[in-house]
């Protein structure tokens, strides 16, 4: 049955590649008319969207639903279904998540990759869903094209592996960090959605302008 699980993980995480190479000349073209203003990203706006990734709102909320989550399940069990179990399932995870963030940031400065989300606002509802579901796996480039998210294919599977080395006994091995690794991509693509459809949701209810 674990055996199983890892399979379509793997599979779900490899199918999500294949459709970004199949999806991206068409989101090139869509660049070249939605990004007619784009600016590579500086040293000092990487360091920024590092921080925002990993001690941004969204990035802790998700936190605190995730070591929620574990604590009502209780796993991993070393931790125990109490709030220092929750404390210390809420760190595990920041430790996994600045980790990967950071892995991510210095390949991207070396690879020309450019891994902040980009508003698809103009565009109607299908193709900005669309623009959720790709950058969840692909980036700018240097030169406004979007191309495969190469820093972030390693170090999503690369920082959830290396945890295994401090995490407790139950959650360190193969199974469940490849489970980690495709739950981080989903975890980023509800975050782009969020980015993406939030500011309308508070301009319409709220009243709120960005």
């Amino acid at each position: 049955m674990r055996g199983s699980s890892v399979r379509l993980a793997s599979l779900v995480l490899a199918a999500s590649v294949l459709t970004a190479g199949q999806t991206i000349e068409t989101a090139q073209q869509a660049a070249a008319v939605t990004n007619l203003r784009y600016h590579y990203i500086t040293r000092e706006q990487r360091l920024k969207w590092l921080e925002d990734s990993t001690f941004g709102p969204e990035t802790m909320v998700v936190g605190l639903f995730s070591a929620g989550f574990g604590t009502a399940r209780d796993a991993p069990v070393e931790y125990g279904p109490h709030w220092d179990g929750f404390g210390k399932r809420y760190g595990m995870r920041l430790t996994g998540v600045a980790t990967g963030n950071v892995m991510e940031a210095g390949l991207g400065e070396l690879w020309g990759e450019d891994p902040r989300y980009f508003r698809a606002s103009r565009q109607p509802f299908g193709g900005r869903i669309r623009n959720v579901m790709l950058m969840t796996v692909a980036v700018h480039r240097r030169d406004g094209s979007i191309g495969p998210a190469y820093a972030r294919y390693l170090s999503t599977p690369g920082n959830n592996f290396l945890s295994n080395t401090w995490r407790a006994d139950s959650e360190a091995n193969y199974h469940d960090a490849v489970l980690r690794s495709v739950f981080g991509f989903v975890g980023l693509m509800s975050k782009n959605a969020f980015t993406e459809f939030w500011p309308d949701i508070e301009h319409r209810v709220f009243g709120r302008k960005h």
